[in-house]
Formats: structure tokens, C-alpha cells, sequence
């Protein structure tokens, strides 16, 4: 059996939604921390892309193709990620989709796709990997949701009832995982620049925008860059044994006002 397999400091991770944003950034913070990474996503070609950058920075990392709304290729993918890494100490579920709509106008079908993948795509996720966590009585799971789920957007219901959801389940697991030495935890993201979002139309953003500042839910013009959220991600799955980071709420710091 292959030492990779046997040494207790080594956690192989695996990051859904790793091919750009919040998860790129967190397989890139996580390989530097020293975690085998193993990335994936729908857009292959863009996981190879970032696992060959972290493998030439000297970090160990490799990239399957994941769709979380598919329960087979959920399956091949841990699979895959096992077999390259050994078993899986970290999970970071951070899969998601979003786009603008209004809630009379926008289709069931649409909506519910987007349910499927924000909510039932980390169920899918926590039934895979967490069961052989349990088993072993060690390992964290982070859920990336969002501030939707505590401020809700208009002209984006389906992922702030995503979001909601999505933290629903996971204060339900941290209950039920009590005592089995496997931590679940939230990352709760503020106004972000990611990858999510720059496939709508320009029209679109804008006024979906305009709504959030109509109901002050844009109060200043700082966004957080995605760093933040993977040092979060880093800094909750990097606690000691005995520490459960339980809910990271990181939002962009307001300009510094001048004094008068």
C-alpha cells in the first residue's frame, strides 16, 4: 500500500465547483496549505488548466469531471478522487448556479434546476463522501452558501431559497454529526467578484444590481475577491482537533470614511 495512504497528517480534499471563482481559489489555498487537492466541475479542460498550475507550484492535485446533479458521475467522480488520493479528509461542496429572473416569470423547470443544484447537489455530495467519515471518525465538510440565505435578493428566488436551504440541512447535519469527530461547517459569502453571474446579460446585472441597492442590500461599493472565502475554507478545515468552526460570515469591509 502506497505511504500516501498510511501518514495521519495527510488530508486529500476534494472541491466541487473548483473550475473558476470561490473554488479555484480554495484548491489553490488548500494545495498550498499541503492538502492533495482533487478539483471538480463540469468544465474539465479549465480543472486540468488549474491542477497543472498547482502541481508545477509544487502542490499534488488532480481534476475529474463532476456534475452534482448527476448521482452516478457524483459516484465516479469520488471514485476517481479516492483512488488518486487515498481516502477523502476534506470536502468543500461548493457548486452553484445562479441567474436573474423574476419569480412570476421564470419556469418550474428552471427554478428547479437550480434548486437541484445548489440544494440536492450537496446532498448528493454529503451522502458520497461523509458515510466513510463517519466511519473513520474524522473529517470536514464546508458548504459554501451565501448571504442570500440571510438576506434574500429579489430577482433571484431560487438561489436565495437555494441558499436557505442548503444551511437548513447543514445546521441539521452539524446536529446529527455530534460526536463523530466529523465537522460540518458554513462559509457564508458577502458581495463577491467570482465567476458566477458573468454569463448574464449585461442588462440584466445592471438591474438586478439597481434592486439590491433599491432595498439596501448593497450598502457600500466594496466586493470581496475570492481569497477570502478560500482563507475562511482554510482556516476552518486547518483547526485543531476540539475546534468546530461551525458558521464563517466574511463580508467586504465598507470604504474607510473620511473625517470631516
Amino acid at each position: 500500500m502506497s505511504k500516501k495512504y498510511q501518514h495521519p497528517d495527510r488530508r486529500p480534499a476534494v472541491i466541487t465547483g473548483a473550475s473558476s471563482g470561490i473554488g479555484a481559489e480554495t484548491a489553490r489555498v488548500l494545495a498550498a496549505a499541503g492538502h492533495p487537492v482533487a478539483l471538480g466541475a463540469r468544465r474539465v479542460d479549465a480543472l486540468e488548466e488549474l491542477a497543472a498550475a498547482i502541481r508545477a507550484g509544487g502542490g499534488e492535485a488532480v481534476a475529474h469531471a463532476l456534475d452534482v446533479t448527476d448521482d452516478d458521475a457524483v459516484d465516479e467522480f469520488a471514485a476517481k478522487a479516492t483512488a488518486d488520493l487515498g481516502d477523502i479528509e476534506v470536502v468543500v461542496s461548493n457548486a452553484g448556479l445562479v441567474a436573474p429572473g423574476a419569480t412570476i416569470e421564470v419556469t418550474s423547470a428552471r427554478f428547479a434546476r437550480e434548486i437541484d443544484l445548489n440544494l440536492v447537489g450537496a446532498h448528493r455530495i454529503v451522502r458520497t463522501f461523509v458515510p466513510a467519515m463517519v466511519e473513520r471518525r474524522r473529517g470536514d465538510i464546508v458548504f459554501v452558501s451565501s448571504d442570500v440565505a440571510v438576506r434574500p435578493r429579489p430577482f433571484m428566488s431560487a438561489y436565495s431559497a437555494g441558499k436557505w436551504g442548503l444551511e437548513g440541512m447543514a445546521n441539521a447535519l452539524q446536529m446529527e454529526l455530534e460526536g463523530t469527530g466529523v465537522r460540518a461547517s458554513i462559509v457564508r459569502p458577502g458581495p463577491t467578484w467570482s465567476g458566477m453571474g458573468t454569463d448574464w446579460d449585461d442588462g440584466d446585472a445592471a438591474f438586478v444590481l439597481d434592486q439590491w441597492v433599491r432595498f439596501g442590500l448593497a450598502r457600500h461599493p466594496h466586493f470581496l475577491k475570492a481569497r477570502a472565502h478560500a482563507d475562511a475554507i482554510a482556516t476552518i478545515v486547518g483547526a485543531p482537533r476540539g475546534v468546530h468552526l461551525s458558521l464563517l460570515d466574511v463580508n467586504p469591509e465598507a470604504p474607510v470614511e473620511e473625517r470631516s
